[in-house]
């Protein structure tokens, strides 16, 4: 085994590379399903009640090694006016919640009252999650007549979509009155991963979605009709539309950020050391086959992912010919690596990443247990100011690229709207709110920082960060993230979010791909569309053992020899 090196943080905290990245054996829904296969969970229907239309509501019953939760889900008329994916939407198909315990009918009754009411309703600490998802108007209800007619649909066709509902929010960790983190840690251990709650979830409103197809298919009056395709079943995810509100949470979590992309970082690193053999070889050239067709699949009219998209294949196809080629020979992990550096796009050296860590799951897997991590940003009031200022030009030296005299570097700022609570950008001297912006300028903030510290210490050189910030209180919170972070070597996204053409779609898909979402569809430079769980087995195949390879997802063959999952 070689040495084993990570990549800098400048490298891989630039944010144009967070914003190439692909999911992974540490992402968050493989992780999920990997434990509901191994731990044995149990989930089944505790009561269906649809009528004929699909409306009523249904209760999953999940038995885990350590705690119970049922999931309870509302399926309402909405009619197509009042269809809208955005946040600000009052009304949805479905709306669910995920609580403790099983469900009694006084519980249930107060639930149906503010559950498909979402932020205007109420839950309290038993609920793990609130969430909603809209059915797709592009195939929900030409796939059901086809399944009554007895006609299995074209693959092709549905791999456009790739997705029967989407969600537009999953709410937890203490949001509208569901229980925080820390109780999840406590009392439910199987969840006790990131966004495990809010990943079973999707992934049950994706099991709901097919349930509730088959419910209506199979009506009286359609006496052919016939269940989709299983392998169409498992190829089928849960939609997702992801705006700003997901943005700033890489930012206000730094620490958290650190963890994930550490451990990553970790893994990685320990693969590029590890001897090539051939059968790791082999194992290559399949999986990024299997990418590049899934790349192929993805359907997208935004002209950037567009060309980023045609560019990752045209070098994806340059390295499989030179993985096949008789006359070349890999030898070393980390000279492909280098290779790939140097002569291809970001998305296809963080493709690479992702491919390489699937080689090795005995390094990858141990992984996903060190993802959570308890969060604290403290400082040292004892310690030095000079120390402090070093700290700064040490670990956060590339704030000092940014020249804040420009206006272009100061002309966005992010805000919360009034009505919804969600996450907004204005641009400076065009929108009001500047005056209570989130504090999202951590460039901008500990270059003042650094700028008051070297003032303060011309006129006393001793001076403790204690007495800097009594004189300079307005920087208690950037001394107590530069204090903390400066002991990690990961967290800092290294960009300035005040820019004039900054673009949130890289902090999106930063995090989206941590949680394991495919196919990225960009709608506008602020709100994203991909899809979840696509290709995972169901529920069904939970009993059984699994092949782990459902990510990058492919069109299956219906009738052919490729049965995913089973």
């Amino acid at each position: 085994m070689s040495q084993i090196i990570l990549r800098p943080a400048s490298q891989a905290m630039d944010l144009e590379r967070l914003g190439a990245g692909f999911s992974s054996r540490l992402s968050f829904m493989r992780t999920l399903v990997r434990h509901m296969v191994q731990d044995q969970w149990a989930i089944s229907y505790s009561q269906f009640k649809l009528d004929d239309l699909g409306y009523g509501h249904a209760v999953f019953d999940i038995k885990m090694p350590h705690s119970q939760l049922s999931l309870v889900v509302f399926s309402q008329y909405l009619a197509p006016e009042e269809r809208n994916d955005r946040v600000i939407a009052e009304k949805w198909d479905l709306t669910m919640t995920l609580v403790e315990g099983e469900m009694d009918d006084a519980w249930l009754e107060r639930l149906s009252k503010n559950v498909p009411l979402q932020e205007a309703g109420r839950i309290d600490s038993r609920s793990l999650c609130l969430s909603r998802g809209n059915r797709s108007a592009r195939i929900f209800d030409s796939l059901l007549e086809q399944l009554r007619s007895g006609v299995q649909p074209d693959p092709k066709k549905l791999a456009e979509v790739g997705y029967l509902y989407r969600t537009t929010a999953v709410y937890g960790s203490g949001k509208f009155g569901a229980c925080d983190w820390d109780k999840i840690a406590r009392h439910h251990p199987d969840l006790a991963r990131p966004f495990s709650a809010e990943m079973l979830v999707c992934y049950l409103l994706r099991q709901f979605s097919l349930d509730q197809l088959h419910h209506m298919v199979h009506q009286p009056d359609y006496p052919n009709a016939v269940d989709l395709d299983m392998d169409l079943q498992r190829y089928l995810g849960i939609g997702n539309s992801t705006g700003l509100g997901m943005a700033p949470y890489l930012i206000n979590h730094p620490l958290l950020m650190s963890q994930w992309i550490g451990q990553r970082e970790q893994a990685y690193a320990e693969v590029l050391a590890e001897p090539v053999e051939q059968a790791q070889l082999t194992r290559l050239k399949l999986v990024l086959e299997q990418a590049m067709q899934h790349v192929r699949e993805v359907s997208t009219f935004d002209a950037w992912q567009s060309k980023n998209n045609v560019q990752l294949l045209i070098d994806a196809q340059e390295l499989s010919d030179w993985l096949s080629s008789e006359d070349q020979k890999v030898n070393d992990w980390r000279q492909l690596h280098e290779w790939a550096q140097q002569h291809y796009s970001l998305e296809t050296q963080e493709l690479l990443v992702s491919l390489l860590l699937e080689l090795y799951p005995d390094i990858v897997n141990p992984k996903e247990d060190q993802l959570a991590i308890n969060e604290s940003l403290t400082y040292d009031p004892t310690q030095s100011a000079q120390n402090l200022a070093d700290s700064i030009q040490e670990s956060y030296d590339w704030v000092f690229d940014y020249d804040f005299t420009e206006a272009d570097e100061n002309q966005t700022f992010w805000y919360y709207s009034q009505e919804k609570m969600e996450p907004r950008l204005g641009k400076t001297d065009i929108d009001d709110g500047a005056e209570v912006q989130m504090f999202l300028g951590i460039a901008k903030a500990v270059q003042a920082c650094h700028n008051d510290l070297l003032t303060i210490m011309q006129q006393s050189h001793d001076v403790s960060v204690a007495e800097f910030l009594l004189q300079k209180p307005i920087h208690l919170g950037i001394v107590n993230r530069i204090a903390t972070m400066a002991q990690t070597q990961y967290g800092e996204i290294r960009a300035n979010l005040l820019h004039k053409d900054v673009l949130p779609m890289h902090l999106l898909r930063c995090k989206l791909a941590f949680f394991g979402v495919s196919k990225f569809d960009p709608k506008s430079a602020l709100w994203v569309r991909n899809t979840m769980f696509q290709g995972a087995p169901v529920v069904g195949d939970l009993k059984h053992e699994f092949n782990d390879d459902w990510y990058f997802p492919v069109a299956p063959i219906i009738g052919g020899k490729h049965q995913p999952n089973a």
